[in-house]
């Protein structure tokens, strides 16, 4: 079932249920994703050759750090601590932002 699924060409991240932002899979991109009450919480995007992966995190399991990069559409990366959801999706409308904040 996996095998054919398509390559996405956007990631959404989500903080705590609420739209932080998206990024193109074409761009080449770190973004450092601040949480929790006072932006206490950490977590490293990068965005690299078309794959997205967390690079560092300041939870204290690292579990979304382990993780596999991802690219196809509909993987997830989540960090269940600091409440952040990176999802690939398909983005096909042509006239949105590369980047909403």
């Amino acid at each position: 079932m996996f095998v054919f699924r398509s390559s996405g060409d956007t990631v959404k991240i989500t903080v705590d249920g609420k739209l932080y932002g998206t990024y193109s899979l074409s761009q080449n991109i770190t973004e450092d994703i601040k949480s929790g009450e006072n932006s206490n919480q950490l977590n490293r995007l990068i965005i690299s050759d078309g794959k997205a992966y967390m690079e560092t995190a300041s939870c204290p399991d690292g579990i979304c750090v382990a993780h596999r990069p991802i690219f196809r559409n509909g993987e997830s990366i989540v960090c269940l601590p600091n409440r952040v959801v990176i999802t690939v999706i398909t983005d096909n409308s042509t006239d949105s932002p590369d980047i909403v904040a």
